[in-house]
């Protein structure tokens, strides 16, 4: 009789314990659908007015303004264009929320009524959907003061797009001018998932880059005459397929490399050989080993198909690793992760939250938690495809959907944004017990 008792307190404490959770799923759905309509028209706003990496001067200046009415206390200029919200509600843990701001140099060709009014400059990374589901969370977080104990470090950071935005966040102090976080979460919109739900993985999630450029030097002279010349166009020709093999015949099966030449420049007529052809090229890896193992690669490979084309001394090739263009790999903590994902399934619905794959494209967020010592960090994803788009893509024979960075790229605003608000404040909310 006395153990029966017993585990009827049990279950009546656990099924008041849960009540709360219940009250807070209630509470994000009612706030992000009264956030919603004003969160939509700031969507269209930073979607219509995009800017640049290193000129979002507008947009940190919207964001600042929207994070001091939500009770914010904001500093600009933080690192260029960085924008920095302090909400400092009694003691407990610091959290990291980031946005990015900038936008990428892309004609927006998507058809949509309120399409970038800038001639050659679009938001078609989502960095305007990134930043209305932190001004939502934000605000969320604002209301919700008698939920939470800590400090909200939110943060604006410029330059994500050219891979420098971060660094030089952290480079004007950012961990000693303001609270030390003791985690660090993002959200990043998904091309390739249906809109409303939010995406995941434990571990690398995003790759590194490196940013290589490649001068190749030969001899110029007339194109009627190529005997007398070493022609810098044919020895880049055959650099292009020669890296390929790094990845198809170096690096181990299985380790994700990607080494891509996205740029040649050489000549200025038809009839002429020109001196020099410069290269452009991206490379992205995981593992730092791997990493090495490429660099390494594209040195001895350029090298030696200069030097098989029989350049004279003093014309060998130019290579530079450029450290303005490196970023580490996005690495999910997946304590942090199983953590917040917990949560996030809470307040969403199960159903709606997906495990996703890795992928090789990058970002400068995973910076902010490899300082000494290093700090949990966090990315997930937000879907973006309204449900029909989405199930048509899936058909055998379907239209494959936009990448990011597509001049053709749109998502379905509403449902992403009410997902990803509601899930960044869960995510708060659970870390800052």
């Amino acid at each position: 009789m006395r153990t029966r008792y017993r585990r009827i307190r049990l279950w009546v404490a656990a099924a008041w314990l849960a009540l709360p959770l219940a009250a807070a799923d209630a509470t994000l759905a009612r706030i992000a659908g009264e956030q919603l309509p004003s969160l939509a028209a700031l969507y269209r706003e930073l979607h219509q007015s995009p800017e640049l990496s290193g000129q979002e001067q507008a947009t940190a200046a919207r964001m600042a303004k929207e994070l001091a009415a939500a009770g914010y206390q904001v500093t600009t200029g933080v690192g260029g264009h960085g924008v920095v919200g302090l909400l400092q509600n009694g003691n407990g843990p610091t959290l990291l929320i980031r946005t990015d701001l900038d936008a990428l140099p892309v004609q927006e060709n998507t058809g949509r009524a309120y399409a970038s009014r800038k001639p050659g400059v679009m938001h078609a990374c989502g960095h305007d959907l990134h930043m209305t589901c932190f001004i939502g969370a934000a605000r969320a977080l604002g209301q919700l003061r008698d939920r939470w104990k800590g400090t909200l470090l939110l943060i604006g950071q410029p330059a994500e797009e050219v891979v420098t935005g971060a660094a030089r966040m952290l480079a004007d102090g950012l961990y000693r001018r303001f609270p030390r976080p003791n985690y660090c979460l993002a959200l990043h919109v998904d091309a390739a998932l249906e809109a409303g739900q939010i995406g995941f993985r434990e571990g690398y999630v995003l790759a590194a880059v490196d940013a290589v450029d490649i001068t190749v030097r030969g001899a110029g002279g007339h194109g009627a005459y190529p005997h007398k010349t070493k022609d810098p166009v044919v020895i880049a020709a055959q650099l292009v397929l020669a890296l390929q093999t790094i990845v198809s015949r170096e690096v181990k099966p299985g380790e994700p490399a990607v080494v891509t030449v996205g740029q040649i420049h050489g000549g200025t007529r038809r009839n002429i050989v020109p001196d020099q052809v410069d290269m452009e090229l991206t490379v992205r890896t995981y593992s730092e080993e791997t990493r090495r193992q490429v660099l390494a690669a594209i040195e001895r490979i350029t090298r030696a198909v200069a030097a098989a084309a029989g350049l004279p001394p003093g014309r060998e090739p130019v290579i530079r690793i450029r450290e303005d263009g490196r970023s580490p790999a996005t690495h999910n903590d997946p304590a942090l992760t199983r953590r917040v994902v917990a949560a996030i399934r809470e307040a969403l619905d199960a159903n709606r939250v997906v495990e996703r794959e890795p992928e090789m494209a990058s970002e400068d967020f995973g910076l902010f938690g490899r300082v000494e010592p290093a700090i949990p960090s966090l990315m997930f994803r937000v879907g973006t495809i309204d449900a029909r788009r989405w199930e048509a893509s899936q058909r055998p024979g379907g239209q494959p959907l936009p990448s990011l960075h597509s001049p053709l790229y749109w998502p379905d605003p509403e449902p992403a944004i009410s997902a990803g608000l509601q899930a960044m404040t869960a995510a708060a909310l659970h870390l800052l017990q």
